[in-house]
């Protein structure tokens, strides 16, 4: 079993998480297994082009990725994303966005909600370079907290949504389409309570 969090993402994430004011978990577990089947359907999708472009250059150039793109842009991640890495990105198309309840996209994008959307966006985000055949099934540690992974026959599950375009290689890391949001109960919760609390005081 092979752990992709050596020294240099140790130091890159400490300064993240000085730039972003959040914790993480203090130990992140080894999600990569050099013995383990790609997952079926997996095929990776580089290209020289997107190879050579980082995270948000390689987002901003997909359709599926611009909600997702003007949410990091609103989040002020941009820069942080932009930089050497390595990441690994669950990537919420934009149908995933569609699929948030009514008024929660809009309310995350205001400059107000900052923080709140912060913690949403490094909820997506992995320290290290993952392709989906190095995914095994258990809980992965992200900037933002903690996703569950299970490797199924033929797609890779994360929490309640699936991986829909995997292995789109960056060159600060890699990048994973899913159709979902991710988001932990806390922040449900959280986000739910916030959009009730606004819808009332109208």
């Amino acid at each position: 079993m092979n752990t992709f969090l050596n020294t240099r993402v140790v130091k890159g994430l400490a300064i993240l998480t000085g730039l972003l004011g959040i914790s993480v978990f203090s130990s992140l577990p080894a999600i990569a297994d050099n013995h383990s089947s790609p997952s079926p359907g997996a095929a990776t999708t580089t290209t020289g082009a997107s190879a050579n472009a980082n995270i948000v250059d390689l987002a901003a150039s997909n359709e599926s990725f611009s909600t997702l793109v003007q949410a990091v842009q609103e989040a002020g991640l941009a820069d942080t994303l932009s930089g050497s890495g390595p990441y690994t990105v669950f990537a919420p198309t934009n149908e995933a966005f569609a699929d948030l309840p009514d008024g929660a996209l809009e309310f995350l994008l205001q400059p107000e909600n900052r923080s709140l959307l912060q913690q949403v966006l490094t909820y997506h985000v992995v320290p290290g370079s993952v392709t989906s055949d190095q995914l095994s099934t258990g809980p992965v540690s992200t900037l933002g907290g903690g996703v569950a992974i299970r490797v199924a026959p033929d797609r890779v599950i994360v929490n309640d949504g699936s991986v829909v375009q995997p292995d789109i290689q960056a060159s600060n890391g890699v990048v994973h389409g899913v159709n979902r949001v991710l988001l932990p109960r806390e922040l449900r919760q959280a986000l739910i309570s916030q959009l009730n609390g606004q819808q009332q005081a109208y």
